[in-house]
């Protein structure tokens, strides 16, 4: 499988390390009220979707950059790649 990676092109998925749900990126406010079910949540609970889905990925043997990949976990077609931090500012959750 090929991630055309948004600096570099195309690359070899065994260059990256997958990471799970891009949800990870919603972390919870550590200090709102409900923050202790809220992290169980966020830690815990995971769907297991079929069709269109947001993924994390690590550039391990790269230039060590996080990528949301939109990919199709039936036919495993990556429909879109952005860089992590660029979606995190975009959807409001930079730091």
């Amino acid at each position: 499988m090929l991630i055309n990676h948004p600096i570099l092109g195309p690359r070899d998925a065994q260059e990256f390390v997958y990471l799970g749900d891009a949800n990870l990126l919603h972390r919870p406010d550590g200090l709102a009220e409900g923050a202790i079910a809220a992290f169980h949540d966020y830690a815990y609970q995971r769907g297991n979707p079929a069709g269109e889905h947001r993924e994390l990925w690590y550039h391990e043997q790269g230039d060590r950059s996080w990528l949301v990949v939109t990919r199709n976990t039936v036919t495993h077609e990556i429909l879109k790649v952005e860089l992590a931090r660029d979606v995190a500012r975009r959807e409001g959750r930079s730091r």
